[in-house]
C-alpha cells in the first residue's frame, strides 16, 4: 500500500497568492457579498465574490484537510481533519488506545472502555464551534460518554458535549478532576450509529446540537480560549469529519416550510444524457426527468422544497441561490431542477435522491427514486452532502453544475444506485469529492450496481475522491480535465472495476489507482494525457462500457481547452 502524503502547510507560492487574493477581494467585492462567501462559479480566490452566496470557504489548495488556516483570513473555517491521511499527527493524546482506521472511511477511534481519554489538537481559539460525526461503539457502566471537546486548556480542562448511554446528551465541563455537568436533554443514543454533534462556545454562552437541532445551552465563564478536541469516558468511539468554525450553527430545529404554489416558469431544458443515463433498464427508458409535466419557477426554500418533493413529473426552475434549512432535502422521482442562469443554486443545504438507508434491502425496492436530473445549479455550503444519491436510485443526469466548499461530499453515490450520468460539473475547492460506494462491507447491495458515467467533468484541485469507487462495475470515466489533485485522480476500490479512458490529468501524483486503500480493485487505464503526472497503477480486466451504451471519445489533448470553457454553469441552451 502506498505512503500518502500529509501536508503540513502552504507552500510560500501559496501564501502569496492567498495574500494577493485577499487584497483583490477586498476590492472587488460585489455588492452584498462578504469576504466569507462561497466564490463564484469558476472563479479563483482573487476573482468577486457571488452576491448572497452563504459562509462556506474552502482551503486554499494545497492544503491539507487537517491545516488549519492564515491568521488573519476571512475563512469561517479554523481547522478541519478528515483523518483520510492515514495518521493523526498534530493530535495530543491523553488516556486510551488510540489509531486511525477504516469505517468506511477513514476514522479516529478510541477502542477501548477502560479509560478517561482525549484527544486534543490545532492552536488556541476564543469564539470556536467545534463540530464532528461521532459513533459510540460501547459503553463500560453507566452515565458514560463520546464528546467533542471546545476551548480545551489541556486534556483535563475543557468543555464537552456528549453522547451519553444514560439517554441523554450532556453538556459539561472538566476542571482537573471528574466531569462537572452544565445542562442535559434527553436523546436516544445507540452504539454503533452515527451522529453529528457540535458544541458551540461564543463568549459566556454554550450550545450544543445533535444532528443539526439545538438540544442544549448553559453560561459559563471558566474556559474563554483554546483547543479543540475528542473524548471518550469509559467508552469506545470512531469520530470522522472533525471541524472547527468561528460560525454558530442554525438557532433552532429545521422546520417543514409551508407548501405552497409557485408561479409557472421556464428554464433551459435542451439535451439528453450520454453514458449510463440514457440506458434502458430496470424498468425506465432513459432519463427524461419532469419531461411531459408542468413547469414551475421557485425563488424561496418553501417552494423549492414543496416543489421538488412531490409527487409526479415537474419541471423546477430555480431562480437565483436559494439558502435552505441546514441537512438534506428529498427529490421525488420525475423531477427535473434546472437553475435559470449562471447564478442560481443552492446554498446552506443539499439534495437527497433516495429512500432512507435500510441494510436489509438488498436489491431495487419498487418505491426506489429514479428519472431525475440537476442541471445548471451553483452549491454551496451544504452542512452535509451537495447531493447524495442512495437507496438503489437510478436513471439519474447530474450535469453542468458548480458544486464546492460543502461539508461532506459534493456527489456522492451509494447503496445499489445504479444508471446514472455525471457529467460537464466543474467541482472546486473542496476535499471529499464524489464518492461511489460508501463502505468496503456493502457488497450485498452494491456488486452488480454502481454503473455510473462521469464525462467531461472539471476536477479542479479537488484532492481526492474523484471519484473513490467501491464494488461498481463497469463505472465509466471518460474525457475528464484533471489539475492539481494532490492525493489522488480515480481510486478504484472494493473489488470495482474502472474504465479511466481519453482524460487529461496535469500535475496529479496518482491519476489513477487500484491499490489506495482498503481492498483492491481493477481499472483500466488508456489513452489518457499525463502532463506533470504519475503514471496510472492499474491491473485487472474490466467490462466495456461500449456494452452497455455508445460514446465517442474527444481528442484527450483537447480536453482541457473544451472543459474548462464549456463545465459549469451558464452554458446549456
Amino acid at each position: 500500500m502506498r505512503r500518502r502524503r500529509r501536508t503540513t502547510g502552504p507552500p510560500l507560492a501559496a501564501l502569496v497568492a492567498a495574500l494577493a487574493a485577499v487584497l483583490l477581494v477586498a476590492t472587488a467585492l460585489m455588492p452584498g457579498a462578504s469576504a466569507a462567501t462561497a466564490l463564484m462559479p469558476g472563479a479563483s480566490a482573487a476573482t468577486a465574490l457571488m452576491p448572497g452566496a452563504s459562509a462556506a470557504t474552502a482551503l486554499m489548495p494545497g492544503a491539507s484537510a487537517a491545516t488549519a488556516l492564515m491568521p488573519g483570513a476571512s475563512a469561517a473555517t479554523l481547522f478541519q481533519d478528515d483523518f483520510e491521511d492515514g495518521d493523526a499527527t498534530g493530535w495530543s493524546r491523553s488516556g486510551g488506545s488510540w489509531s486511525v482506521t477504516t469505517d468506511g472511511t477513514r476514522v479516529y477511534r478510541q477502542s477501548g472502555t477502560s479509560a478517561d481519554a482525549r484527544a486534543v489538537a490545532g492552536t488556541t481559539w476564543t469564539d470556536q464551534a467545534v463540530q464532528a460525526r461521532v459513533k459510540p461503539l460501547a459503553f463500560n457502566g453507566t452515565a458514560r460518554y463520546a464528546a467533542v471537546l471546545a476551548r480545551a486548556q489541556s486534556t483535563s480542562a475543557y468543555y464537552y458535549l456528549g453522547l451519553s448511554n444514560s439517554g441523554a446528551v450532556v453538556l459539561g465541563k472538566r476542571t482537573g478532576s471528574g466531569p462537572i455537568t452544565l445542562a442535559t436533554a434527553s436523546a436516544t443514543v445507540t452504539p454503533g450509529t452515527w451522529y453529528t454533534i457540535r458544541l458551540e462556545a461564543f463568549g459566556t454562552t454554550l450550545r450544543g446540537l445533535v444532528d443539526d437541532v439545538p438540544l442544549v445551552t448553559a453560561t459559563d465563564a471558566t474556559f474563554g480560549a483554546g483547543r479543540a478536541g475528542l473524548a471518550t469516558y469509559y467508552a469506545g468511539a470512531s469520530f470522522d469529519d472533525l471541524l472547527v468554525t468561528d460560525v454558530a450553527g442554525p438557532t433552532q430545529p429545521p422546520s417543514s416550510p409551508p407548501v405552497s404554489t409557485p408561479p409557472p416558469g421556464s428554464c433551459p431544458t435542451s439535451g439528453t444524457p450520454t453514458g449510463f443515463a440514457s440506458v434502458d433498464a430496470w424498468g425506465q427508458n432513459g432519463t427524461t426527468g419532469g419531461a411531459g409535466g408542468p413547469s414551475v419557477e421557485v425563488d424561496t426554500a418553501a417552494e423549492l422544497i414543496a416543489a421538488i418533493g412531490q409527487s409526479g413529473p415537474l419541471t423546477v426552475c430555480v431562480r437565483g441561490m436559494i439558502t435552505v434549512p441546514a441537512g438534506m432535502h428529498n427529490v421525488a422521482s420525475d423531477k427535473t431542477i434546472v437553475g435559470i442562469g449562471s447564478g442560481s443554486g443552492i446554498t446552506g443545504g443539499g439534495l437527497n435522491i433516495g429512500l432512507p438507508p435500510d441494510d436489509a434491502v438488498t436489491s431495487p425496492p419498487p418505491g426506489a427514486v429514479h428519472n431525475v436530473i440537476i442541471r445548471n445549479l451553483v452549491f454551496r455550503g451544504a452542512t452535509d452532502d451537495s447531493i447524495n444519491v442512495q437507496m438503489f436510485s437510478h436513471h439519474i443526469w447530474i450535469d453542468h453544475n458548480d458544486l464546492c466548499c460543502g461539508y461532506d461530499g459534493l456527489v456522492d453515490i451509494k447503496r445499489g444506485s445504479s444508471y446514472i450520468t455525471v457529467s460537464w460539473n466543474h467541482v472546486h475547492q473542496h476535499t471529499k469529492t464524489m464518492l461511489l460506494g460508501h463502505d468496503d462491507g456493502n457488497a450485498a447491495q452494491d456488486t452488480g450496481r454502481l454503473k455510473v458515467t462521469y464525462h467531461h467533468n472539471w476536477f479542479d484541485r479537488t484532492p481526492q475522491r474523484n471519484p473513490r469507487v467501491r464494488f461498481g462495475e463497469p463505472v465509466h470515466v471518460y474525457n475528464n480535465y484533471y489539475v492539481y489533485n494532490t492525493d489522488t485522480g480515480v481510486a478504484c476500490q472494493a473489488g470495482a472495476g474502472c474504465v479511466v479512458e481519453g482524460n487529461y490529468f496535469e500535475t496529479v501524483e496518482e491519476p489513477v489507482t487500484n491499490s489506495y486503500a482498503g481492498p483492491s480493485g481493477r481499472c483500466v487505464a488508456r489513452d489518457n494525457v499525463l502532463d506533470d503526472s504519475g503514471a496510472p497503477d492499474c491491473s485487472g480486466t474490466v467490462q466495456e462500457p461500449s456494452a452497455y451504451y455508445g460514446y465517442t471519445l474527444d481528442d484527450p489533448a483537447t480536453v482541457k481547452a473544451t472543459v474548462t470553457a464549456r463545465a459549469g454553469v451558464g452554458k446549456i441552451g
